[in-house]
């Protein structure tokens, strides 16, 4: 979170509280200032109580007002070209490439900080015990989603991905028990994933949803996996999102793996050695 807690501010502005929403302006337009402020100096250019700037800054993903000026000090000290620049119409194609590789390379860096907080063993726990894993997400999501399908069935799983609302709701209605979920999406608001995660969930299985924690998804999640990267995606196909769902992806089918043990390293040396011959 260290590398984006401005964007990630930023991203959150609309879904705050008023008068935290106010906090999160007053940061954005002075980060420095906050830094050397106290929490009731801040409070009073802000115009809020003390009790305000906490909730923000927990709102914002953080423990408290110490940790806030920890992010900020740490978000101040990355190289400028870093910073958060939107590629707009009239980039060079180099200006443009440049931008998205170094969004791409601190949505990587903010993904790597997050790991310890997430609950990645007790979802290689649920998925060494599956009875089938269904990888699901729409639009850009279920290309992710199909691509785990076809790197997690080689560890002796049964796998399937279901990339439409009509496939997820299905396969959501015939879930049970032993059937583990997944589900991908950056924005956690598609009405009928939401809905199909919820149904499968009733139905006995458990549910693990790779997106923002705030989402309307993740409230109906056994697991909630945060990858949830600031892009501005009301124009341009995410990306740095796409590759952050990748990368946690491919952690996964690795920590599973090894969880697995003898069994997955059988299952994977005989889907290598099936193709030598071709």
């Amino acid at each position: 979170m260290t590398a984006y807690i401005l964007d990630r501010i930023e991203g959150q502005l609309d879904t705050l509280s008023r008068s935290e929403a106010d906090v999160g302006r007053w940061v954005l337009e002075h980060p420095r200032q906050v830094i050397d402020q106290s929490i009731s100096e801040l409070a009073v250019v802000a115009g809020v109580s003390e009790p305000t700037i906490i909730r923000f800054s927990r709102s914002v993903g953080v423990s408290g007002f110490r940790e806030l000026k920890t992010r900020l000090i740490a978000n101040l000290q990355r190289p400028e070209s870093y910073l958060h620049h939107d590629v707009d119409a009239q980039d060079s194609a180099i200006d443009a490439a440049g931008k998205v590789l170094e969004r791409s390379i601190w949505a990587l860096v903010e993904l790597r900080e997050q790991i310890p907080k997430q609950p990645l063993e007790a979802a290689v726990e649920a998925m060494a015990t599956a009875r089938q894993l269904v990888f699901s997400g729409l639009g850009a999501s279920g290309i992710v989603a199909e691509d785990a399908c076809h790197k997690f069935f080689r560890l002796g799983i049964p796998c399937s991905s279901t990339v439409d609302s009509q496939t997820i709701l299905q396969r959501a209605a015939i879930a049970g028990v032993g059937d583990v979920h997944v589900a991908i999406s950056h924005t956690g608001q598609w009405p009928d994933l939401v809905r199909a995660m919820a149904l499968a969930r009733r139905n006995g299985a458990t549910v693990i949803a790779l997106t923002d924690p705030r989402a309307p998804l993740a409230e109906q999640a056994s697991l909630v996996i945060e990858c949830h990267p600031p892009e501005d995606t009301n124009l341009y196909t995410p990306m740095c999102s796409r590759l952050a769902q990748l990368a946690l992806l491919d952690a996964l089918q690795v920590a599973l793996a090894l969880a697995r043990g003898e069994a997955a390293e059988v299952a994977l040396s005989r889907s290598k050695d099936v193709l030598r011959y071709r």
